[in-house]
């Protein structure tokens, strides 16, 4: 089948849609053509084509559709004999790994509940922001404005409003499905503990670690009030637990996922380490927490272990999780602080 050469050299991860409203749009190959080569009736191209004709409303996918322009006239522009000298890819053209690893990080966050991904026209990097029931809002994760682009042209995430000067996407149903098998494909080349915790977590406990999406241990907890009405975790701690999940979720990202987090279950040791990098930050503060709270951090803010789970690994008292939680996240916080990484929120 020709439909790649028809539909030119795109990275992996375009869909094939977007490749054939490309391939019309932009090099002129005909509706017939393109149905010939992909297999399937002229309508169903058509239809394709009208869609992201439409969808070009929305900037993070006009941006993703411009730049693919560009990148392929950058291409076909060159000889063989230039193409065969210059080889590498371009530093611009983010491998489909690369994609679905950040993908699968900002999807996993935009699950729980409040949270979207904030892009303004201006930013180089989008942010997914979570709005708790107080009306604050807590910081949970950042990624590079083309891997945003790159999930709004795949219809895994969409804006309600694209006018906004700063733009509010939510996961849509693809883009839940999509992390579901994400998920899978993550656990099936072992790339880190971080999304298949089997050395803690029994099979019953790791599937509710896998696939139940809809909120972290300190989201719960933020919801509840104390004996005095106050809200049981600060927006402090919670973004103190919080920036401790991100640096862990970017470190297994970053090929730091074969480290055995594991090891610091029960047996934190200090040890000195430059905060150049997020494996060294997420070492750092389990190292100053120590035993018990290093271990009651790394369970509940980065494995996404429940507490009353927590509580039986640990041969805790019941109920005891929460309280023993808190006084961690507020020694995290300090940690933060003495690093100068953490700036208090007021309110």
């Amino acid at each position: 089948m020709e439909q790649h050469g028809i539909v030119g050299d795109y990275p992996a991860w375009v869909p094939d849609a977007a490749r054939h409203y490309l391939a019309h749009t932009e090099k002129g190959t005909s509706i017939r053509a393109l149905a010939r080569a992909a297999d399937c009736h002229a309508s169903t191209i058509l239809r394709q084509v009208r869609r992201f004709e439409g969808r070009r409303d929305d900037p993070l996918v006009d941006d993703a559709l411009k730049a693919l322009a560009v990148r392929h006239a950058a291409k076909t522009r060159k000889s063989r004999e230039e193409q065969s000298i210059m080889s590498q890819p371009e530093p611009t053209a983010r491998a489909a790994n690369e994609i679905d690893a950040e993908a699968l990080r900002v999807l996993r966050r935009l699950c729980e509940g409040g949270a979207v991904l904030a892009v303004a026209r201006e930013m180089e990097m989008a942010v997914v922001v979570r709005d708790g029931q107080d009306g604050t809002t807590t910081r949970t994760a950042v990624a590079p404005r083309e891997v945003a682009q790159a999930m709004a042209l795949r219809d895994w995430i969409a804006c309600a409003d694209p006018s906004a000067r700063i733009m509010r996407y939510h996961i849509t149903t693809t883009g839940r499905t999509a992390l579901k098998q994400l998920i899978a494909d993550a656990e099936n080349r072992a790339l880190g503990i971080a999304f298949a915790p089997s050395r803690l977590l029994g099979d019953e406990d790791q599937a509710r670690a896998r696939y139940g999406l809809g909120e972290s241990p300190l989201t719960g907890l933020a919801r509840r009030r104390d004996r005095d009405g106050r809200p049981f975790l600060s927006r402090d701690l919670v973004a103190a637990g919080e920036r401790l999940r991100e640096d862990f979720e970017l470190a297994s990202m970053e090929g730091a996922g074969a480290v055995d987090w594991s090891k610091w279950i029960g047996s934190s040791p200090h040890v000195l380490v430059p905060n150049s990098g997020p494996q060294e930050r997420v070492i750092a503060a389990l190292s100053d927490l120590g035993p018990g709270l290093g271990d009651v951090v790394l369970r509940c803010c980065c494995f996404l272990e429940g507490l009353e789970t927590a509580e039986k690994s640990m041969g805790w008292a019941a109920r005891s999780g929460k309280i023993v939680l808190r006084i961690a996240l507020q020694r995290l916080k300090r940690h933060y602080m003495e690093q100068g990484q953490f700036a208090p929120k007021i309110g």
